[in-house]
């Protein structure tokens, strides 16, 4: 049973190396990515490149560059969604997550709250936007509260995004610099010049029809991984099963109640907390609503939305590649380059380690290049790479598009108007500006890294501007919210989302600041603040549906009550 399996390609050790605390620990990982890997890896990118510029079209007017002239249809959209969804973050990061310490099945429950949200978005936001020619919800929720509103909502998308997609780039870089020794500032602006080619090239055609390769990718990936994985045991799937539930791995459900940190994976969380994120995520954050404005009637993006819950088989199918690595791992423990690279913490298991927090991440991307053939593990990685590209040059195009909105407003413009505008080359400008700045901020965080953990301050700030834009919308369909109120409501929800994360705090005592201070507050573990260190006592899924409340009734009781907005009818034909 401790034979290395068929296909594990041999480590290369010598004089101070795949030790921890060698010079030169990770030479065994990356001499494994050869040639022919750089060839199908670049091959792969200019194959997406290619057939992007195939499916671009003509963009001669703001309607075909952001819109793709809403006549995409809706499957393309649905695999855009889902591409979307499951980023190469995802494809990282969800089977190092359950291969992590007492990892397991539960975060699929999450899906439950996700399915339940795209109905809602479907039946009732979708038809909402396409009476109107609008080209974002914040053009919906300008014309019904007026531009004050549209700003707030645009200034907290844009916060979000930026940081937020900047670090998904970060994160998937960092594991492409290790497999393939390539320097992680090299990975990074190759991310960052095909993310601005694909978008300048076709706009939200392009980014969609790239999308839907990646999509394709990351399932060919992950049933090649565990096809792959489970072939190697010599008991087969019974084996893998087995393995991993002896240690807990397939526990699915739980629920147990309560709101504590260590309960974020919970039944209880999955239907009342996530829906309001997913709301969110779907209906009112301009990366995903892009796609659906790409369809060509109400009906068609509705479909594409419900449709795209089936991205949620590609979660569960990376959940199993996690439990298929904890179980290859446990049969075949790390060897002396393996144990480097992932730093090994934690209890040890049958000679293997289950890791520590953060440590996991390399594992999948590790196992890829030392077991799978090359040109193989070339391809799965390229994934990864053109993933990462996708997921930048969505964004692209979405902070292209609201910035454009907030300096021209197109939704209240004639056709001729816009066409005296030359907003087609303003776009493009757009999109170079926040490439550019979206790369340059990647590498600034590349290099804050070390020392200061930034990665969870940026995955954290979804936390922040959630609940203040589902509650902005809310205000939006009642026709009635006050500007100042919603500002305040976003204000006093940043607020408590900061007192219940670790995100600034965790900055605050790397200043050298004092944090003793926060123990009267009850949200962080006091024992851990007399160390300088802020742990959270309470599970922030919570904060989704308190911030959209709060953000509301702020909104909603501070609005003069003669005010209820009136949607602008549309003079441009649909």
């Amino acid at each position: 049973m401790n034979a290395r399996p068929a296909g594990r390609k041999s480590v290369v050790d010598g004089p101070g190396q795949g030790f921890l605390g060698s010079a030169m620990p990770l030479a065994g990982i990356s001499v494994h990515f050869t040639w022919i890997d750089w060839l199908v890896l670049f091959g792969y990118l200019g194959l997406c490149t290619w057939i992007g510029h195939r499916m671009s079209g003509t963009q001669a007017t703001i309607r075909d560059f952001f819109l793709g002239g809403r006549s995409l249809p809706w499957p393309a959209v649905s695999g855009s969604i889902i591409a979307t969804e499951i980023s190469g973050v995802t494809f990282i990061g969800v089977p190092g997550m359950l291969f992590a310490m007492e990892g397991n099945f539960t975060y699929l429950q999450w899906a439950i709250g996700s399915i339940l949200a795209r109905f809602v978005v479907a039946k009732y936001l979708v038809p909402l936007y396409y009476e109107q020619e609008i080209y974002s919800p914040y053009d919906y929720m300008g014309r019904r509260l007026g531009r004050g509103a549209k700003s707030v909502a645009t200034v907290l998308f844009t916060a979000g995004s930026i940081l937020g997609q900047s670090v998904r780039v970060l994160v998937a870089a960092i594991p492409l610099k290790v497999v393939t020794g390539m320097p992680i500032e090299t990975s990074i602006l190759i991310i960052g010049v095909f993310a601005i080619g694909w978008t300048l090239m076709g706009g939200m055609r392009t980014v969609i029809w790239t999308d839907v390769l990646q999509f394709a990718i990351f399932a060919l990936g992950g049933v090649i991984a565990l096809v792959w994985i489970v072939g190697s045991l010599q008991g087969g799937w019974g084996e893998f099963w087995e393995t991993a539930r002896g240690f807990g791995r397939t526990k699915l459900l739980d629920f147990t109640p309560g709101f504590r940190a260590e309960l974020q994976f919970t039944f209880w969380v999955a239907i009342i907390a996530v829906p309001f994120q997913n709301l969110t995520s779907f209906g009112v954050d301009q990366l995903n609503a892009q796609r659906m404005f790409c369809c060509r009637n109400a009906r068609d993006a509705s479909k594409a939305l419900v449709f795209s819950c089936f991205g949620q088989i590609l979660t569960l199918l990376m959940l199993l590649v996690g439990a298929a690595l904890f179980v290859h791992y446990h049969v075949h423990p790390f060897n002396a380059d393996e144990a480097a690279l992932v730093k090994a913490g934690g209890e040890t298991i049958a000679g293997s380690k289950v890791l520590l927090p953060g440590e996991h991440d390399y594992v999948f991307p590790m196992w890829i290049v030392t077991v799978l053939p090359t040109g193989i593990s070339g391809l799965l990685l390229a994934g990864v790479f053109a993933a990462s590209i996708s997921s930048l040059d969505s964004i692209l195009a979405a902070l292209s598009q609201t910035t454009l909105s907030m300096m021209y407003h197109p939704e209240d413009r004639t056709d001729e108007e816009l066409e005296g505008l030359n907003l087609v080359w303003k776009s493009r400008l757009l999109v170079i500006f926040w490439g550019v700045a979206l790369t340059g901020f990647t590498l600034l965080l590349n290099v804050a890294k070390e020392g200061i953990p930034i990665l969870p301050l940026a995955f954290g700030m979804t936390s922040y501007t959630v609940g203040p834009l589902l509650g902005i919308m809310a205000c939006a369909m009642l026709g009635r919210g006050s500007i100042r109120g919603l500002a305040l409501g976003a204000a006093v929800s940043f607020l408590l989302v900061a007192l219940i994360r670790a995100d600034f705090w965790v900055l605050w005592g790397k200043a050298g600041l004092p944090l003793a201070w926060l123990a009267p507050l009850h949200t962080f573990d006091p024992v851990a603040l007399a160390e300088g260190k802020p742990v959270p006592l309470w599970c922030y899924a919570w904060a989704w549906p308190v911030t959209s409340v709060v953000t509301f009734l702020f909104g909603f009781l501070l609005a003069p009550r003669h005010t209820v907005g009136r949607a602008k009818v549309s003079t441009k034909m649909m």
